[in-house]
């Protein structure tokens, strides 16, 4: 039978309302996240959605989503994992820059080229940035070589891949039912992996936050159409 994975793209966070580069800083939730993940929950709810586990980035607005969605649909006692691959793509040296700033001193054609294109790379982050990675007590047991200064759209997808063919293929077989709550690049890059999507395409696919996807697979776990569920 036909399996369906659903994605999400975390709900907003202040970050977000702030129009800020983010990647892997940690901003929570704003009140408007809150009511957007609750709302994703009503119309999982509606349709029939449960859950026999979950993944998440290790970053709180991630994290946050999935918990109130669990929390609205009373599913709190199965597994969530946390997992870096998952995280948002690594904006190095742009995190926390303010958006419209930054276009107004480079110009808003590079700040796009940024944030969408996929072999566009940001300014890195220098070894001793207190920012890096490596500081990090939650990226400790990964090694350091594998820990970004900054990524591009290729960079991230090789990651998320990555995380998806250790972890989904054996849900897939098992038939269960699966919430991924990650990144708007990040889903954006695995949504490009798994349709087969062109680079030129995904420079203008953009995910909006706490709407969830429904990703169908076949029975043989090859991916076979994708929809926002609204």
């Amino acid at each position: 039978m036909p399996n369906d994975i659903i994605m999400i793209r975390h709900a907003q966070s202040t970050w977000n309302a702030q129009s800020k580069f983010t990647g892997w800083a940690d901003p929570p939730l704003t009140t408007l996240g809150e009511s957007e993940a609750e709302r994703a929950a009503a119309t999982l709810g509606r349709a029939g959605y449960v859950f026999d586990v979950v993944y998440t980035s290790v970053l709180q607005r991630a994290q946050k989503t999935a918990d109130i969605i669990l929390d609205e649909l009373q599913l709190n006692d199965i597994p969530v994992h946390s997992d870096w691959r998952l995280n948002e793509r690594h904006y190095g040296g742009l995190q926390g820059l303010d958006k419209v700033a930054m276009a107004k001193d480079v110009g808003e054609k590079q700040v796009l080229r940024w944030r969408r294109g996929f072999l566009d790379m940001p300014p890195a982050l220098e070894a001793e940035d207190e920012r890096h990675p490596r500081f990090d007590a939650r990226y400790q047991h990964i090694p350091s070589e594998k820990l970004p200064s900054r990524e591009n759209l290729l960079d991230t997808q090789n990651r998320a891949k990555s995380f998806w063919q250790d972890r989904i293929p054996s849900h897939l077989a098992a038939g269960d039912k699966v919430l991924i709550s990650s990144h708007g690049n990040t889903l954006r890059a695995l949504i490009m992996f798994l349709s087969g999507m062109s680079e030129k395409e995904v420079e203008t696919f953009e995910i909006p936050t706490g709407v969830p996807i429904v990703y169908r697979f076949d029975k043989n776990g090859q991916p076979e159409s994708w929809h926002y569920l609204d």
